[in-house]
């Protein structure tokens, strides 16, 4: 049986789970911009560090993203989150990827979420 590795495990979930060599983070979620009230631009840069670093912690990177799954409070303002997705999403090897409109997120000053499964090396 192969082994699971968890990161950041805590009483309801895990950041990021390792399984058979395949990286699951959970809902990345813009926790310090959210606060101070930033726009869409400034709360996915946050979200895509976030993945950065548990990526990077997990012992893979962006490149290796096979999936990733976006949900957004209000489409008006997919360009701006695109605009920094595009800056950001590794050159050559933009994963499979889903966004979806939801009415709300389980904090309301969040405009997004992102979930990314990824291979390791």
């Amino acid at each position: 049986m192969s082994s699971i590795t968890r990161l950041d495990c805590g009483k309801r979930l895990s950041e990021a789970t390792i399984h058979n060599g395949t990286v699951y983070l959970a809902g990345q979620v813009p926790e310090v911009t959210a606060k101070e009230g930033k726009d869409m631009k400034a709360q996915a840069a946050e979200v895509l560090k976030c993945i950065d670093d548990l990526l990077t912690r997990a012992g893979t990177d962006k490149s290796r993203i096979l999936m990733a799954q976006v949900y957004v409070t209000d489409l008006s303002e997919f360009a701006d989150f695109n605009t920094e997705w595009d800056a950001w999403v590794a050159p050559g090897a933009a994963p499979a990827r889903a966004t979806v409109q939801v009415p709300k997120l389980a904090d309301p000053a969040w405009k997004l979420e992102i979930v990314v499964t990824a291979a390791l090396p």
